[in-house]
């Protein structure tokens, strides 16, 4: 691949969007994935706002720019992990290539992220031969996009339209979440050998999603849904600090509540234990954070102390901050394993790989592991003693993977993925796009085993 520029590999999730080159361990620009158009710009559907294209088409920004501009309308184009206005996309995407990786994209290949469904047309297996990943310094370059897990075939033709016919990239290979997240999961010592069977759990700034693979091919059947994620999060801390009247200024509450929430938080493992600490010893526990007011620019001081750990306490209890949703993230892991087929249930159980931002909250793992673990043993005691104990159920190993690529995780799995040569040979071309359409991208090879 002499003479190749490395490819594009960009993440767009609901809150963030990592982006960078193949090769890398660390995605090179991270930002919001929202954009900020003039008001006039906003007005009316998408294809009204097609037919007004003209000078306001130009005048919009994106990521932290976009937050910065209060005259302008911010949009966020896509929600709970699927996009909902490709039109935004469009010049999202434009200024991703252009402005922040400098890349002409006649000459990169991309990888795209997506969260996606498995389909029975992608269970042909694809081997690649994975031992040592290698930074490739050539002129051509493709495109790696990743995508959601219950993201449709039709958004697929969309990305690819907008890939091929707008910016008219050579190679495009939309890549699946779930499956890059358990390749970067091998960087963990826990990890004893390299397989793309595992349960990963998902969770980022909008939405949390249990998915289950076997062999690199996702059970779509068996996906299931978290209403929780990190900004729900900030949400509830915001709430929490609120009732206590901290003296926080109001335009300022959820920039406080989220600054709060990563700097202080953490998972309990007995939440009345936790109470009791910071009753008996609270100047231990309580901790402090400073901000300055936007308007007056005077500093303000609040005390920061259950919240700390009652923030991220609404994975596991979920009933705290949404009354429509009470399943704990623990059994609905434990119902996501046992509705995928007998014989991968125990490779599933032992490798549940962590992926995202909001599964970096200190003992996370910890907890998650201890709490599925009390809901399997509890089900096999049950199954001995349903048997009167003839029947000695041989115990389940319940791993629960935590490694230091996982915030980033699903990134770092598509440059080690982007960074093969088998990468480009599975990549639909901007040829075969033409001959075929956009439905060309509704399946594509999948990278099955990596060893």
């Amino acid at each position: 691949m002499a003479g190749r520029l490395p490819a594009c590999v960009v993440d767009c999730g609901t809150g963030y969007t990592k982006l960078g080159y193949a090769g890398n361990t660390e995605p090179q620009f991270i930002i919001p994935s929202c954009i900020a158009i003039k008001e006039s710009a906003k007005v009316g559907d998408q294809a009204q706002r097609r037919m007004m294209r003209g000078v306001d088409d130009l005048d919009f920004f994106i990521g932290d720019e976009a937050i910065d501009k209060p005259s302008y309308s911010t949009k966020w184009p896509i929600r709970h992990g699927i996009v909902e206005d490709w039109d935004l996309m469009e010049r999202f995407m434009e200024q991703i290539i252009f402005k922040y990786l400098r890349a002409e994209p006649e000459d990169h290949y991309f990888l795209l992220v997506r969260p996606e469904l498995g389909t029975l047309s992608e269970l042909i297996m694809f081997r690649v031969q994975l031992k040592v990943v290698t930074v490739f310094t050539s002129v051509c370059c493709v495109s790696l996009q990743t995508e959601p897990p219950l993201n449709t075939p039709e958004n697929r033709e969309y990305t690819a339209e907008i890939m091929f016919e707008s910016f008219n990239v050579p190679g495009l290979y939309i890549a699946v979440q779930a499956v890059l997240a358990l390749a970067a999961s091998w960087t963990s010592r826990q990890v004893g050998e390299r397989t793309l069977t595992g349960t990963v759990i998902d969770s980022g700034d909008g939405v949390t999603h249990v998915i289950p693979v076997a062999e690199g091919y996702v059970i779509g059947s068996c996906i299931k849904h978290i209403p929780i994620a990190g900004r729900d999060i900030t949400y509830f801390t915001q709430q929490l600090l609120r009732e206590r009247e901290v003296g926080i200024p109001p335009e300022q509450s959820l920039e406080t509540a989220k600054a709060v929430k990563e700097r202080f938080s953490y998972v309990c493992p007995d939440l009345v234990k936790e109470f009791n600490k910071y009753d008996t010893d609270g100047s231990k526990w309580i901790k402090q954070y400073t901000g300055i007011n936007s308007i007056s620019k005077k500093e303000f001081t609040i005390d920061v102390g259950y919240e700390r750990f009652l923030g991220p306490e609404i994975f596991f209890h979920p009933e705290f901050a949404n009354p429509d949703f009470t399943q704990p993230i623990s059994e609905v892991v434990d119902e996501v394993i046992q509705n995928c087929p007998i014989d991968v249930r125990r490779p599933l159980y032992k490798n549940i790989v962590l992926s995202g931002g909001s599964t970096m909250f200190r003992d996370f793992g910890r907890r998650l592991q201890r709490d599925l673990k009390r809901t399997v043993d509890a089900r096999l005691k049950m199954s001995e003693e349903l048997s009167g104990g003839k029947l000695k159920p041989k115990p389940i190993d319940v791993q629960v993977i935590t490694h230091h690529m996982q915030r980033y995780a699903v990134w770092f799995g598509g440059s080690m993925l982007a960074s093969t040569p088998e990468f480009y040979q599975v990549c639909h071309t901007k040829k075969d796009y033409e001959e075929i359409g956009p439905s060309i991208c509704r399946h594509n090879p999948v990278f099955g085993v990596m060893s």
